[in-house]
């Protein structure tokens, strides 16, 4: 091992004999065919990431796209539990198979490899990074259009191996309208262009909330400022969202795909809008 890779939050955790190798292809890479993977980040914790992959892996499956979602939460993954899908992740002869759920989702998370849900994740940054990228090498993805990467809050260890060790092709940014999430998610944005993938856009969560008899938006965390953060960090605005108690009660009843939202569907359209532009400049 090199000294670089001694300094490496992934030492010991990557595939490859050393820093400057090219990287070991193993029997479930060779059986998948990933389109483009995409990391969704907040920076702050609280703020709907979770909720957002999944129904943008929703909204893209609606679109005729083939999606899987990575839980690279490891301590606190929830992606499982917001889309029903209970049990252990299969094993096939060249990795680990991916569950499905209802409409056809690929999912990953270590809550598919766990006696029960609710167990605690108790483990060392090492260990947890280890496991992120297994779920990239020795998971087979097989064909998909997308892989959302559902990445924990911050800019630790999980989202450096991330982008250190996976080919992201570009990130979302998920915010809320209080100064606090977006002063953080500049951070993560300023990571982000450390190690320079795309920045697809940027979603503002919790935006509003619609009163359900008069119907007056509400904006309880202020003024929202997704369309002003987003032009200050020069990176496309996907839009806003609302609260929705609805989308709260489906996603705890593993039924978010039966969730119907047309900002939702607007924000995938202008995400994969977003995809093919930046391809193209890429194959420019």
């Amino acid at each position: 091992m090199s000294e670089s890779c001694n300094s490496c939050s992934a030492a010991g955790t990557c595939t490859t004999d050393s820093c400057s190798s090219e990287p070991k292809v193993t029997e479930a890479q060779k059986a998948s065919h990933v389109g483009k993977v995409i990391a969704v980040m907040s920076g702050k914790g609280g703020v709907g990431k979770s909720s957002v992959t999944s129904m943008l892996a929703v909204s893209l499956m609606r679109q005729g796209y083939k999606v899987g979602v990575l839980d690279a939460d490891i301590t606190g993954p929830s992606i499982p539990k917001i889309f029903g899908v209970t049990g252990r992740a299969g094993v096939g002869e060249a990795g680990i198979l991916p569950s499905k759920s209802r409409d056809g989702v690929k999912l990953m998370s270590l809550n598919l490899m766990i006696e029960t849900e609710d167990d605690p994740v108790i483990l060392r940054g090492p260990l947890i990074t280890q496991i992120v990228n297994q779920f990239w090498t020795e998971v087979i993805w097989g064909e998909l259009d997308y892989l959302l990467i559902d990445l924990p809050p911050g800019t630790g260890d999980v989202p450096i191996t991330v982008f250190q060790s996976l080919p992201i092709d570009g990130v979302v940014m998920v915010t809320s309208p209080q100064a606090l999430a977006n002063m953080v998610v500049r951070k993560a944005i300023k990571m982000v262009r450390k190690y320079e993938p795309h920045i697809y856009g940027l979603i503002e969560n919790m935006a509003y909330v619609q009163c359900p008899d008069c119907t007056k938006r509400i904006e309880i965390f202020g003024k929202p400022k997704g369309d002003e953060e987003a032009k200050r960090n020069s990176i496309p605005y996907l839009g806003e969202l609302a609260i929705d108690p609805l989308l709260a009660e489906l996603s705890d009843a593993g039924k978010i795909e039966d969730y119907q939202s047309p900002a939702f569907d607007q924000i995938a359209k202008r995400l994969a809008e977003q995809i093919k532009i930046n391809s193209d400049k890429d194959l420019a």
